[in-house]
């Protein structure tokens, strides 16, 4: 029996799943204000006429892009901080060495792009919605820690700190330091939400880029080989 033909709207959910992958690259590779509609269209194989028909602009595809990269990153059940095998998951290939610059290059974007959206009114409130979902996951991450009922602080709190720490953390790594890695990032997560000595530093993770959590890195370096990453950019 022959296949169904596929329906208009699943042809419309490819061309625009397509189209963010592509977005995702050239945001990464040039920025944010660099990017053009036309190189994002270019590396999707479609006209620029195919991304108006899915967005309404370049800032509308990079909320796109973002919504993807949350989604992969931040899982509804959060993440163990205290379980050291899930630090050192081999759950997902690693890519290609050129994968830190392609994560790095998406952090700078994103980091054009807040500005950007600070200082637009309709831009702001879309960025403001997605940074709650953001500090949800961490919320979550945050209660599976398991700090106790005493803590005075609400589950959002906790979040919005751990979120701050890790973003933090990538803010100070885009800017120059190399002070912190990913054996102190995870230590000091850690000992955010369990105040004290006691925890045990993270082995294996010396000198490792701290742009964020490595868990969180290991997300989206399985969504971006499940996008087909590593074949359109292999290693030289």
């Amino acid at each position: 029996m022959a296949p169904a033909p596929r329906s208009r709207q699943d042809l419309q959910q490819e061309t625009r799943d397509t189209l963010v992958i592509a977005a995702r690259t050239v945001f990464s590779e040039t920025g944010y204000h660099a990017a053009s509609l036309e190189a994002i269209a270019r590396e999707a194989g479609y006209s620029k006429g195919a991304v108006y028909s899915n967005f309404s602009g370049k800032a509308d595809l990079f909320l796109a892009v973002m919504d993807a990269n949350m989604e992969a990153a931040i899982a509804a059940d959060g993440w163990d901080l205290q379980d050291p095998d899930e630090a050192t998951s081999d759950e997902c290939e690693p890519l290609p060495e050129q994968f830190d610059e392609a994560i790095q290059g998406m952090a700078l974007a994103t980091l054009e792009f807040i500005a950007a959206a600070a200082r637009d009114p309709q831009l702001r409130p879309q960025m403001a919605a997605r940074l709650e979902v953001l500090i949800q996951g961490y919320a979550t991450t945050a209660t599976r820690a398991s700090i106790g009922e005493d803590d005075p602080l609400t589950e959002p709190e906790r979040g919005a700190l751990l979120a701050a720490l890790d973003q933090g953390t990538a803010l100070l790594m885009l800017s120059g330091s190399d002070l912190i890695d990913q054996r102190v990032l995870r230590t000091g997560m850690q000992r955010l939400l369990a105040p004290g000595g006691s925890e045990e530093p993270r082995d294996g993770h010396r000198g490792s880029p701290a742009l964020h959590d490595v868990t969180i890195r290991q997300r989206l370096a399985a969504a971006a080989q499940a996008d087909g990453w590593e074949s359109a950019h292999p290693s030289e």
